[in-house]
């Protein structure tokens, strides 16, 4: 009893707790999500689908990372220099987990599109990608709150997710109403996708710039 009034408790006050809890979640979330883009994948003979589950799973496992880093480094007597580099490393996994952004990217631009979908995906989609949103751009407000680099790392791994997710809901909406090459919306998808792309470049590099600092200062 007295171990759920002490969780309570701290999840009540306790912002960066409530991150490593709720990435736990989305970490599950994640993965679930993954499987079913990487049926879609199969099921309907789509490169993009398959690259992207590739994607969600490589960061579901960059939040696992952070999460066994944080419970690893929480008795070290120099937790936050060690917080810190590790926020600093996998930053750098992370820009390069973006950067390869590029390939389902390009693949959706072409609109390599081998069958028409229902709309049980984009309704699916939609659902997954407005929670996403949501709950990021909340947490993404929290992250000038915090001294944990690690939690501050993870808020901003969810605005990321989200952002993604919403390029997968932009391609399923196009391989369910396109009938085929439509240069009009090639050049709306190259632009969309280029401004979501960019987004997660510049959150990534921005990050690591903010490790460094924290490193080299010590904070």
């Amino acid at each position: 009893m007295n171990t759920v009034k002490h969780f309570v408790s701290r999840w009540k006050t306790d912002h960066d707790f409530q991150t490593y809890i709720a990435a736990t979640g989305s970490l599950a979330v994640t993965l679930i999500f993954a499987l079913y883009n990487g049926f879609l994948g199969i099921h309907h003979a789509s490169l993009w689908y398959g690259t992207i589950c590739i994607y969600y799973i490589l960061l579901s496992l960059l939040r696992g990372l952070i999460i066994a880093a944080a419970k690893k480094i929480a008795h070290r007597e120099s937790k936050k220099s060690s917080r810190n580099l590790a926020a600093l490393v996998i930053s750098l996994f992370l820009l390069i987990l973006n950067i390869s952004l590029i390939v389902p990217i390009s693949i959706m631009v072409r609109q390599q599109k081998p069958v028409s979908m229902t709309l049980i995906p984009a309704i699916a989609m939609a659902a997954y990608t407005t929670y996403k949103v949501t709950m990021a751009s909340v947490k993404l407000r929290r992250r000038r709150a915090t001294s944990d680099s690690l939690a501050w790392l993870l808020r901003t791994i969810g605005f990321i997710d989200a952002l993604v997710s919403v390029l997968t809901l932009q391609n399923t909406l196009i391989m369910i109403n396109s009938s085929g090459v439509n240069p009009g919306m090639m050049t709306l998808t190259a632009i969309s996708s280029a401004v979501v792309w960019v987004a997660t470049l510049l959150l990534s590099l921005h990050t690591i710039m903010k490790g460094f600092r924290r490193v080299r200062n010590g904070r």
